[in-house]
């Protein structure tokens, strides 16, 4: 539609600007920490967290403008900066291996649909979706993950990013119109397992004492979650867009991608262990703007349908 459209470029501009914005607020940390790694800072301060974001907005029952522009938005920011951020951690030489892994995945996975459109109308389909049923089988579930396993290991063994092996699985499931049952599983199994597994992987080397001690530690967990917050307040009010404060606010929250960059930088000494656990000290910090922002679009809401038409 026309108001896709419209966020989907809107959402580009905001998130060009967001990049801009970042580029001198994430110069000025790397400074202050005396770290090499400049492009890592500059990628999470321009990135969002739509594992924060649109469940919110979902909760809250967030529509109109303002809340479209801001999916768009936090769904480019996440998608781009999952690219980046492996990236901003590799030397000059490997960037191209890593670079040939994201193609790896992108490869597979479109391999993967074009295999799956000439199966799934098969007859053999048909009958192994019967039999998984009826002998309880998870053939579903188990492929989904097979794959998820697959495209995770060339990202294992290229240096490529993670986080794109997810989101072409998500893709890959997303074109065949995965059942409400699968999602529930996959959801569940994320929940329960995966996701909790590398909260509790990633806490286990965090350095909460060494943050704790370190004023300057502490210093840049305040710091990145006021620059990610100011740079996203400037590309939302350069949008010129309606409630573009409140919008700002919510696209500032992050969570999953300082953890993963945290978790990657321990595991190559790009950053010392209480400067890592600062990184994911910071995202957790963005949580309070970006819960302001969404309270504020839920105020607006309310007030507008109160109004007598």
């Amino acid at each position: 539609s026309r108001l896709l459209r419209y966020s989907a470029v809107r959402a580009g501009l905001a998130f060009l600007v967001t990049l801009v914005a970042a580029v001198p607020a994430g110069l000025l940390i790397a400074v202050w920490v005396g770290s090499t790694h400049l492009a890592l800072f500059i990628v999470l301060l321009a990135g969002s967290s739509a594992a924060v974001a649109l469940p919110t907005i979902r909760e809250e029952g967030l529509t109109g403008p303002a809340v479209t522009l801001v999916i768009a938005w936090i769904a480019l920011a996440d998608a781009i900066t999952a690219l980046l951020m492996p990236l901003a951690l590799t030397s000059a030489s490997h960037i191209p291996v890593a670079l040939l892994g994201d193609a790896l995945i992108i490869v597979a996975a479109a391999v993967v649909i074009a295999l799956g459109r000439r199966f799934f109308g098969s007859g053999l389909a048909q009958e192994a979706k019967r039999l998984s049923k009826e002998r309880h089988w998870a053939l579903r579930l188990r492929v989904s993950v097979l794959m998820l396993l697959f495209l995770g290991a060339i990202a294992e063994h290229t240096g490529a990013s993670l986080l794109v092996a997810g989101f072409a699985a998500g893709i890959v499931l997303r074109r065949f119109g995965a059942p409400h049952r699968l999602a529930l599983e996959l959801t569940g199994l994320a929940t329960g397992f995966f996701v909790p597994a590398f909260f509790v992987l990633l806490g286990a080397s965090l350095d909460l004492k060494g943050l704790a001690r370190s004023p300057s530690a502490i210093a840049l967990a305040v710091g990145m979650a006021l620059a990610a917050t100011v740079v996203h307040l400037v590309a939302a009010i350069t949008g010129g867009e309606q409630h573009r404060v409140s919008a700002g606010l919510l696209a500032s929250a992050q969570l999953g991608l300082p953890a993963a960059a945290a978790a990657l930088a321990l595991a190559t000494g790009a950053l010392s262990p209480p400067l890592a656990t600062a990184l994911v000290a910071g995202g957790l910090l963005t949580l309070i703007p970006a819960t302001t922002g969404a309270l504020l679009l839920a105020r607006v809401a309310t007030n507008e349908r109160a109004l007598p038409t």
